[in-house]
């Protein structure tokens, strides 16, 4: 494995972590592999560690590419900072796509609580006019090819009333809800998405991953939802690790999560909204 460290914004202490496969001739399936960014949780006030290089490294196992970005928070993290140094991440990973033996088609972002709610907000804004051009990207440079949601934050309504007023700052109020409230900007640029949430979370409530599955399925964007009766909030991978426990229910999500990994990305003509056998219900 090699490990680096890629600073991006010292003023703000963004960087991210690569762990990369190294390529042996020996080896017997593909040098190129697809990627995954992880977003780890903390309101915008931290990056949890347990959300973080115990993620990618269960990513790496499964023969990815992992990273891990630690984008601005706290009073730097107003809006659009944090979808801004996402967006130079992803833009970075595909400019060294050919050294780092990746698949630049291939790169999938996932979040988890706050995390969550940048990596959806990369789904559903990476074409803002805005975003691009104060991250420097055109085109698809920092479109994500799938989104991994672990107990997402979607809607304003989640945050506490101290953490709203920051991410928004100085902007309009209605306008920036708007732009946070990320299933409202589902549409069809929004690329296939999983997520998993639990029925006993009481800090980010059930509901957050839902409607944001009801926005997916009013566009016709694929998606695989897990929702798990027990678990707080914050599991991580569920296991002693992460959470400090094992709970044997929640922590088959990443099990369940690289087998829908690997369809999307190796078998994409499968997931065909067109094939669909009924028509999309409006609400």
């Amino acid at each position: 494995m090699i490990f680096k460290r890629i600073e991006f914004n010292e003023e703000n202490n963004v960087y991210m972590n690569a762990y990369l496969h190294e390529n042996c001739e020996e080896w017997n399936y593909a040098h190129t592999r697809p990627a995954v960014v992880v977003c780890p949780g903390g309101g915008y006030g931290m990056c949890a560690p347990r959300e973080a290089d115990p993620i990618a490294r269960r990513f790496l196992a499964a023969g990815y590419n992992a990273f891990v970005l630690y984008y601005s928070l706290g009073e730097r993290a107003a809006f659009p900072q944090p979808l801004v140094d996402l967006s130079k991440a992803m833009k970075y990973i595909r400019e060294h796509a050919k050294e780092w033996n990746i698949l630049k088609d291939k790169i999938a972002v996932c979040g988890f609580s706050a995390g969550g709610h940048l990596t959806a907000s990369l789904g559903t804004l990476w074409n803002n006019s805005e975003v691009q051009t104060l991250a420097n990207c055109s085109g698809e440079e920092n479109k994500p090819n799938a989104l991994i949601l672990g107990y997402p934050v979607i809607s304003t309504r989640a945050w506490m009333v101290k953490a709203l007023p920051r991410l928004i700052g100085d902007r309009d109020e209605k306008a920036t809800e708007r732009l946070l409230n990320t299933y409202q900007n589902v549409g069809p640029h929004t690329p296939p998405t999983f997520m998993v949430h639990t029925f006993m979370d009481h800090a980010v409530a059930v509901d957050e991953s839902m409607v944001f599955a009801n926005a997916l399925n009013n566009n016709n964007i694929p998606f695989e939802l897990h929702i798990f009766p027990n678990g707080r909030h914050g599991l991580g991978l569920g296991d002693v690790e992460t959470c400090g426990e094992y709970d044997p229910s929640f922590s088959k999500w990443m099990e369940l999560c690289l087998l829908w990994l690997g369809r999307v990305f190796e078998d994409g003509e499968k997931l065909d909204p067109s094939n669909r056998a009924r028509p999309v219900k409006e609400y």
